[in-house]
């Protein structure tokens, strides 16, 4: 006779991520940068949001090509601390060793997220970043703005991914 295995355990959302649960997985498109100091450029970009559950946390990850020839460019990951007061805190380290502490909220009804710098950590030159995530007609736009030594706040990169 033979005996059927367990149901695997039910997988479950954190209450504190739950209302992010719709950036959970893996996103691509492409998206184009610019700023004072630097010639414009187009990229590729794939974002992973991923999550373990029950926990209150949800694991973020970017990487960019060229997209003019595939080359690799930038790349960064960290951590997305959704609270239930719709308040968030986020660390992102990047691949040039520039470190982040953001600070924000999110809006789980807009499905926005809107972050400001608290902290930009082994930069000599920049001092403030902030990151605005919308859903746009089912995509996931972003836009990141940066403030050097020598410039104020200004548009930095912009992208339009698709979930996959």
């Amino acid at each position: 006779m033979a005996v059927n295995p367990p149901p695997p355990p039910q997988v479950t959302v954190h209450p504190a991520v739950q209302p992010l649960s719709y950036l959970l997985g893996t996103w691509r498109g492409q998206g184009e940068g610019s700023f004072p100091t630097i010639s414009p450029f187009k990229y590729s970009e794939e974002l992973q949001f991923s999550h373990s559950p029950n926990k209150p946390v949800i694991a973020y990850s970017s990487k960019t090509w060229k997209l003019s020839s595939g080359e690799a460019m930038h790349s960064e990951s960290g951590y997305w601390r959704p609270k239930l007061d719709g308040t968030i805190e986020v660390v992102i380290a990047q691949s040039t060793g520039l470190v982040e502490v953001q600070k924000g909220e999110y809006d789980a009804e807009r499905r926005s997220v809107k972050l400001k710098s608290a902290l930009v950590g082994n930069a000599s030159k920049v001092k403030e970043i902030t990151r605005v995530f919308e859903m746009v007609n089912g995509e996931l736009a972003y836009v990141v703005e940066m403030a050097t030594n020598l410039t104020s706040l200004q548009s930095h990169l912009k992208a339009v991914l698709k979930k996959i």
